[in-house]
């Protein structure tokens, strides 16, 4: 019988592997797996503890914040604070950066601390994001968006607890991805796999086909594509959406296939955020073999502006991310064609 790990056991395993590894990054995993536990206890019982429902407010983007929003969010940033090693928090509930009680703290966080909340009252699955940064400056105490203002090849580490028919947690430091999955009867994170690969090929197309009118001609054309019978590509493909990214990019990593959130005539340069959402996300399946673009290219390698920016965004299995970069560009091709 193989030997439990746990997530505080992997994580000095891994940390001893490096020489001079002073260990903060590891604590600052472990702060983020304790409140990922308390964020599942309050999840796993919100029915019964009138945390369901609105708050009445709205965050920075006008959206309409759940009760669990503010919990999933003030716990995260009270255990980052804790540790005195985060100088700053950028949440998608907050306006602007978070500045912690450490000013000279050599990390910078950004946190969806509760995506896909909109579900959150018809008990379908949701997850909270995280994503590291180094902070490049340390000459001064002041604290600006400009350091947290870096591409997401930057990443020191990243990953995404799922809050589902069970509770687990992925992250990756760059070094491929692991799993630990919630023992609520020990309270611990255990590994479940320290080598996750994302199929080459799958056969599930997610994306919210409501939107259909809304998209460019490429993206159109890909998805009828999907929908065609052919047996040699194993066609056509199963379409699953589940309306949270963080379930709808974990179910993907897992079976293969492809994640879109696309740009359309309502959200023209996209609706996720790039920062706390897409970033993260895309380093852990790039870690894990697969693939993650915007309309151009490589989502890692985007110079951010804005700390709320937002990006389309294609991700999944290496072999699907190519094919509707095909339509895509043979789209855009078409269209420059037709401006000549």
């Amino acid at each position: 019988m193989n030997r439990v790990i746990t997530l505080e056991e992997y994580i000095i395993q891994s940390q001893n592997k490096f020489p001079g590894a002073t260990g903060e990054l590891s604590q600052l995993v472990r702060d983020i797996g304790l409140a990922a536990k308390i964020i599942s206890r309050e999840v796993n019982k919100a029915g019964i503890t009138n945390i369901l429902g609105e708050d009445g407010s709205t965050n920075v983007h006008g959206e309409t914040v759940k009760k669990l929003d503010l919990f999933a969010d003030k716990q995260l940033i009270s255990a980052l604070n804790r540790s005195e090693i985060t100088c700053m928090v950028i949440s998608e509930e907050n306006d602007g950066i978070v500045e912690l009680d450490n000013e000279g703290g050599k990390y910078i966080v950004y946190l969806d601390p509760l995506d896909g909340s909109s579900n959150i009252d018809v008990n379908v699955s949701i997850g909270s994001i995280f994503s590291i940064y180094m902070r490049e400056d340390t000459s001064t105490d002041v604290l600006t968006e400009d350091d947290a203002l870096q591409p997401g090849v930057k990443q020191v580490a990243a990953g995404y607890v799922l809050y589902g028919s069970s509770t687990l947690m992925a992250y990756t430091t760059g070094l491929g991805v692991s799993v630990f999955t919630l023992d609520p009867s020990i309270g611990e994170f255990i590994l479940s796999d320290d080598d996750v690969k994302i199929p080459e090929r799958g056969t599930i197309y997610s994306v919210n086909e409501g939107s259909y009118h809304s998209w460019e001609e490429g993206l159109k054309k890909y998805v009828k594509y999907c929908q065609v019978e052919d047996p040699e590509t194993d066609r056509p493909y199963k379409a699953r959406y589940i309306g949270s990214m963080v379930a709808d990019v974990h179910r993907t990593l897992i079976t293969g296939g492809i994640f879109i959130y696309p740009n359309s005539s309502q959200y023209p340069n996209g609706k996720l955020r790039l920062m706390y959402e897409c970033n993260p996300l895309s380093f852990v399946i790039e870690q894990a073999g697969g693939m993650a673009i915007d309309c151009n290219g490589r989502i890692l390698e985007i110079e951010p502006e804005k700390i709320h920016q937002r990006t389309p965004i294609f991700i999944g299995s290496k072999k699907n991310v190519l094919k509707v970069k095909e339509f895509l560009d043979e789209y855009k091709k078409q269209e420059e064609g037709m401006e000549v």
